[in-house]
């Protein structure tokens, strides 16, 4: 049973590096089109979370992509953003952007799974991910490792899709997810799958009180969700205590 698990996870981390890579070029086109640009505010308030904490923190963005939440963090000043991904047309978007914008010396992007973070224990102040962990092949073991790699009482912070609940937002949600999004992004992407991939991937993903519990199992404490435009987006934040 071990074995065959393993597999899957080999397999859907495969196909999910396959689909990215695929549509990197019309990524980030895709992202803000598709989300009438809400995405980038989303981003801004994520960061104002961490900035209520943390001054220059030392950040680990974990599926970074093309970076756009690494570059949305150059607001906090950091000390250092190291980005992970195992996307490599993703990374080399990425770092053309970065280095654009004049940030080479404070953001790198390098290629690293989720579930074997290419870094030691308790090296980061803050690890965040936006819209990355539901592409996990694994959950648990992605958040435990980016517990592993944040100090004592450093911060997790996920941003990622969530499930509204009430009306409108819930039909609106649904109808859009489920025929407008997968439309335009095989239309825009050339891509038959990768749209269709991302609402199927919303819906399967264990989001509000089960993502806070799966935080807490993963040994996370003061989880806490914030949610965005009516709950079709939320911050989950959480602290690495000391006892951990």
């Amino acid at each position: 049973m071990g074995e065959r698990s393993e597999n899957l996870n080999i397999y859907k981390k495969a196909a999910v590096e396959s689909m990215f890579d695929s549509i990197a070029w019309r990524y980030d086109f895709l992202n803000h089109f598709l989300s009438f640009g809400i995405d980038r505010l989303w981003r801004r308030r994520a960061i104002i979370e961490i900035s209520k904490s943390y001054k220059n923190p030392h950040i680990l963005d974990v599926a970074t992509g093309t970076g756009d939440l690494a570059i949305a963090a150059m607001k906090l000043n950091p000390a250092k953003i190291a980005g992970i991904d195992i996307s490599q047309r993703m990374l080399e978007i990425g770092k053309e952007k970065i280095e654009r914008k004049g940030f080479a010396g404070k953001i790198e992007l390098i290629s690293g799974d989720s579930e074997k973070i290419p870094f030691g224990d308790s090296i980061f102040d803050v690890a965040m991910v936006a819209f990355g962990v539901r592409n996990f092949s694994d959950p648990l073991k992605g958040l435990s490792e980016m517990k592993r790699v944040i100090r004592e009482n450093g911060m997790i912070m996920v941003l990622e899709f969530s499930k509204p609940s009430g009306f409108p937002f819930r039909p609106v949600y649904n109808f859009y997810f489920r025929n407008i999004l997968p439309f335009f992004g095989k239309l825009f992407s050339k891509d038959n799958t990768a749209y269709s991939y991302l609402p199927d991937s919303v819906m399967k993903f264990p989001g509000n009180e089960e993502f806070l519990k799966l935080l807490a199992l993963t040994g996370f404490s003061d989880t806490r969700q914030i949610k965005l435009t009516g709950g079709v987006a939320s911050i989950y934040t959480g602290v690495k205590l000391s006892t951990q």
